[in-house]
């Protein structure tokens, strides 16, 4: 599932973000990049180590884990702290499949579900720059404003097409979902969206709207692991 999430958060708080990036010192992205990957990501990269990046990932942390439609579509159960790119003068990130587990600062393992990519660069202050990911559909091109979000899953093919004018920034992360299976995961997530729709329209004493609550309740009793 490709789903973008617009303005999670604030337009202010993107440029705010961006603002602080823009005068960070960067490392060269070939670093962090391991196995195949090493092979074909060209970009710059913010040291993870520094106070500015662990300042500016909690904020991302913050952000998110307060967004209904973040929280109802990845079933969060661990989030790796968002890390911070830059694509400037042909810099790219050719196709790759993301890490399938990680570790954590404070050495936990983890599972990547989700990969996540929160833009902070319009995409019309720069050329180029589509993150691209292969869907059973075929390749999808994502560009999006300063604020939004797109997740899409970690067993995708992606790459960042080469930079040819201006600067992308963005920040990046992966999380681990308590429904490790992304069929039912999707499925709670559509289940979940219809029950706030009708709970709108029909409030929650409503006997089918307690129905499917309960039908969702107890599927994620059943699929989650905690």
């Amino acid at each position: 599932m490709l789903l973008p999430i617009e303005n999670i958060i604030r337009r202010d708080d993107a440029l705010a973000l961006r603002q602080a990036l823009e005068q960070a010192p960067w490392i060269e992205g070939i670093r962090t990049a391991g196995g195949i990957a090493a092979n074909v990501k060209a970009n710059l990269q913010l040291d993870e180590t520094s106070a500015l990046a662990q300042q500016l990932a909690q904020a991302v942390l913050d952000a998110v884990r307060q967004h209904p439609l973040f929280i109802s579509a990845t079933l969060p159960q661990k989030i790796f702290p968002p890390r911070f790119n830059c694509y400037q003068n042909s810099g790219h990130y050719g196709l790759h499949i993301d890490s399938a587990i990680m570790t954590l600062p404070d050495g936990q393992a983890m599972r990547t579900d989700i990969s996540a990519t929160l833009f902070l660069s319009d995409a019309d202050e720069y050329d180029g720059g589509e993150l691209t990911i292969e869907t059973q559909y075929g390749a999808q091109e994502v560009k999006l404003n300063a604020g939004d979000l797109i997740l899409y899953p970690s067993t995708s093919l992606h790459e960042v097409k080469p930079v040819i004018r201006g600067k992308r920034l963005a920040a990046f992360f992966w999380i681990q979902s308590m429904v490790a299976n992304a069929i039912q995961r999707e499925q709670l997530f559509e289940l979940d969206q219809s029950i706030q729709v009708l709970t709108q329209d029909r409030g929650t004493a409503d006997n089918e709207v307690r129905r499917l609550s309960g039908l969702y309740h107890n599927l994620l009793r059943g699929w989650a692991s905690v």
